[in-house]
């Protein structure tokens, strides 16, 4: 449980867009709404930031509470309560998958994920909650990939999004999937080459007590998301029994990074109102590299520096929790009216 002065309410969206979705996940899906101290005694509407978990994440491990440390929920309440920041609306969005994830994209390996977010959920908290419900007073946010989700989605829909958040946000994909590639072809020897020999391994013992389970998932779930077959059967992008590169199933993954879209999406990067971008200096994924890369082309294309907040700290891809409510402050002081 939450020790919350604000509101958190859970709540389910009834997806029409996900009904019939390729894995046959529920259309039904929980979303969470915190609204600040003070909501409820005021007519007051309020600027609204969407949090998008990493892959593998469902809602209840925003609950997860390390020692010595409070859950991110807790910590942007804190914020809000302390008048550190002005209040917002939060919303915890759900796009988990039996993969492990949709790296909020539509897709006929996974499903429509990106128009469930910007055409169900965006429309349903704004008919339930008193939000200022436009792009200038709406941001997105999140970690990993769901970083990727808050790069990509104001490119794409900046008539819903006026500013964003990623932190350790996938990007620079040669330099976050490749050394995955060699490793993921050592691992499937056991499996004589067969990811799917792996998947149904998978299925039939407790989850991630194999050292190559977190690795091998990741790559079945994103090539789902960015490479499935007209079948939605996902293709990896390497040759799974040397790890060399597939060019025409990788060339697709590269589509969806955002410093090889930022270029064909520059205005709408350009319209938006504040962009933060941090990462850990030792990511196990060399999204640091990424983060450099991304703010690189942000410069590029035009983007106003004193648009956008950018950081490298100490620390890698894991328990960096502590990252999201620094970002939600300081987007809420550039979305309130």
């Amino acid at each position: 449980m939450f020790d919350l002065l604000g509101r958190l309410d859970e709540a389910t969206i009834d997806s029409r867009l996900l009904q019939g979705n390729p894995l046959g996940d529920p259309s039904r899906r929980p979303v969470w709404v915190y609204t600040p101290p003070g909501y409820d005694q005021s007519t007051q509407h309020y600027p609204t930031v969407f949090m998008l978990l990493g892959f593998g994440g469902t809602l209840p491990l925003w609950r997860n509470r390390m020692p010595y440390r409070q859950p991110v929920p807790e910590l942007i309440d804190g914020l809000f309560a302390r008048g550190e920041a002005p209040g917002m609306i939060v919303v915890y969005v759900d796009a988990f998958s039996r993969y492990g994830g949709s790296q909020y994209v539509d897709s006929p390996g996974t499903g429509p994920y990106h128009s469930y977010l910007c055409d169900e959920v965006v429309p349903w908290v704004d008919a339930h909650y008193r939000t200022i419900a436009d792009r200038d007073h709406r941001a997105i946010a999140g970690k990993s990939s769901g970083g990727l989700g808050a790069m990509i989605t104001p490119m794409l829909r900046p008539d819903l999004f006026g500013a964003f958040a990623t932190h350790s946000g996938d990007a620079l994909s040669e330099a976050q999937y490749i050394p995955h590639f060699l490793w993921a072809a050592r691992h499937l020897r056991a499996y004589d080459g067969d990811i799917f020999a792996w998947w149904q391994d998978f299925g039939q013992r407790t989850a991630f007590t194999k050292p190559e389970d977190e690795r091998l998932l990741e790559l079945l779930g994103v090539s789902a998301c960015f490479s499935p077959d007209a079948d939605g059967v996902p293709e990896l992008p390497f040759d799974p029994v040397t790890g060399a590169v597939r060019p025409q199933v990788w060339e697709r993954w590269l589509r969806w990074d955002p410093v090889r879209m930022a270029p064909d999406h520059a205005a709408a990067l350009r319209s938006q109102r504040a962009i933060w971008i941090d990462a850990g200096t030792s990511d196990e994924w060399f999204l640091d590299l990424g983060a450099l890369a991304f703010r690189q082309r942000l410069e590029e294309v035009g983007v106003a520096d004193d648009v956008v907040r950018f950081e490298l700290f100490d620390g890698g891809h894991r328990a960096v929790e502590y990252r999201q409510p620094l970002a939600v402050a300081w987007l809420a002081e550039r979305l309130v009216p």
